[in-house]
């Protein structure tokens, strides 16, 4: 059985040490963060062998410079790859429909939304989305409907026409 109280005494005793050390050990605030997180949380998980003991401060710095090795080695990797196959292209801003689509589809009820982002985007058929969100078909159907004919009031120069499809009338 986890004592939650050691463990919270254990956390608030070493924290700002453990971050400190993590900073040292990853040379970056948000990284050491995320290995102290890490590293209090497997601490968590063995928090009953680890109250016994001896040094489980010391325990602790050994897994943040542990994670810390692991993440060197992926990033090593990356790197790797990255300078094999140069940098990515760049990609332009968006065109203006994608904008206007982007902000015509933030003024839709987020059900409306999503529904309209898994049919269109993800090519879910309108049971499958049904069954994600646990509503009747008729109500996935109903909010891709009103999704559309929303859109086509937002949309300049564009007929609603142009955004039905026949497989959810």
């Amino acid at each position: 059985m986890r004592d939650a109280d050691s463990f919270d005494d254990f956390y608030r005793s070493t924290s700002g040490r453990a971050v400190r050390y993590g900073y040292a050990v990853a040379g970056d605030p948000a990284e050491a963060q995320d290995l102290v997180q890490e590293a209090y949380a497997r601490a968590w998980r063995q928090w009953a062998k680890l109250a016994g003991h001896p040094a489980p401060e010391a325990w602790l710095r050994l897994v943040i410079s542990r994670l810390a090795t692991d993440r060197f080695r992926r990033l090593r990797g990356w790197r790797l790859a990255a300078s094999r196959t140069g940098p990515p292209p760049d990609v332009g801003p968006p065109g203006e429909d994608t904008v206007l689509l982007v902000a015509a589809l933030r003024r839709l009820p987020l059900r409306h939304r999503q529904a309209l982002a898994l049919h269109y985007l993800f090519d879910l058929p309108v049971e499958e989305i049904a069954r994600e969100a646990g509503v009747p078909t008729g109500t996935v159907k109903s909010w891709l409907s009103r999704g559309r004919a929303r859109l086509a009031e937002l949309l300049p120069g564009v007929a609603a026409e142009e955004l039905e499809v026949n497989d959810v009338a």
